[in-house]
């Protein structure tokens, strides 16, 4: 990404909420739709014809908006977009502060890749330990569709959400799944940022690359596809401790999937997973690096008028 040392971490922080909530908004549908996949049980089938409910992206996505409405897609963009205001703002915006105090101020070159990676788990870890209320809120309120016909739905929105669940179960409920959600978060944060730092600097070395959309671009789908392939077992028990209390534990959640299921249920909703977090990443790291180069180039036009 761009010189860390021309912008602040406050900024850094704005430009990065900003950059991810867009990002959010975009691609929330398609979250949608991996979710529903990802609690998707093999025996939770269709009562009448006896198959599942969901089959793959557009199919789930047609389904949802046929039975639910378009808006359906959208549910839970509320505690989306605090999450992506916390948790974005600050595993990004940290990212290079903490990248720098680990290699040192004085260090002069390119930042080693196992630097990168340690940076990005560390601010992914500290980020989702703050925003885990806004993630299971969010799974929470895009699982309600689920709910049988004629069944009232649990919350009637993202703050209703949050006072239901911290009176009816307590305000630590609110950290549900916090340990696969770190684990998830820290090991997908390394993936996409680490990665699309690395990417991005191999590409520059290609002749006739330069520092461009197209560039961002193709970094992105990269940051995606590693970030997907890494953290997708770690992401389904999350939306399954977070969309299902009976689970006792992470672990009891690992184990039941697994033996009721198979190893390729950690994948489950893997396209459309990829599709979402390939979508999400492009988008939020292009909005990025333009919100950041007008940043840059308003500074200039400001020091150079005074």
């Amino acid at each position: 990404m761009s010189d860390p040392n021309q912008i602040s971490f406050v900024q850094a922080f704005f430009c990065s909420a900003f950059a991810a909530c867009v990002a959010e908004f975009c691609t929330i549908p398609l979250d949608t739709a991996k979710v529903r996949l990802q609690l998707q049980r093999k025996l939770g089938v269709d009562d009448e014809v006896g198959l599942p409910k969901y089959k793959g992206l557009l199919g789930t996505v047609k389904t949802i908006a046929r039975e639910e409405g378009i808006s359906a897609l959208w549910k839970g963009i509320v505690p989306g977009l605090h999450r992506q205001c916390l948790y974005g703002g600050l595993r990004i915006g940290l990212y290079d502060p903490v990248k720098t105090f680990l290699v040192g101020s004085a260090f002069v070159g390119e930042v080693p890749l196992y630097h990168m990676v340690l940076a990005a788990l560390l601010t992914g870890a500290l980020a989702i330990m703050v925003a885990n209320p806004t993630d299971l809120v969010k799974v929470r309120l895009q699982a309600e569709g689920q709910l049988p016909s004629g069944v009232p739905r649990r919350y009637s929105g993202a703050i209703d959400a949050y006072i239901t669940i911290s009176r009816q179960e307590g305000i630590g409920a609110l950290w549900t799944g916090l340990g696969p959600n770190i684990a998830r978060n820290a090991i997908i944060n390394a993936a996409e940022l680490a990665s699309y730092d690395q990417v991005k600097r191999t590409i520059l070395t290609i002749p006739g690359f330069m520092d461009d959309v197209y560039t961002h671009l193709l970094a992105g789908l990269g940051a995606g596809l590693f970030a997907v392939f890494i953290g997708s077992p770690v992401d389904v028990v999350k939306s399954r401790m977070m969309g299902d209390s009976t689970y006792k534990s992470t672990f009891d959640c690992f184990l039941k999937t697994l033996l009721n299921e198979g190893f390729t249920a950690f994948y489950k909703g893997f396209l459309p997973n990829f599709g979402r977090i390939g979508a999400w990443n492009v988008v939020m790291f292009l909005t990025l690096e333009q919100v950041r180069y007008t940043y840059y180039l308003a500074y200039a036009v400001i020091i150079c008028n005074l």
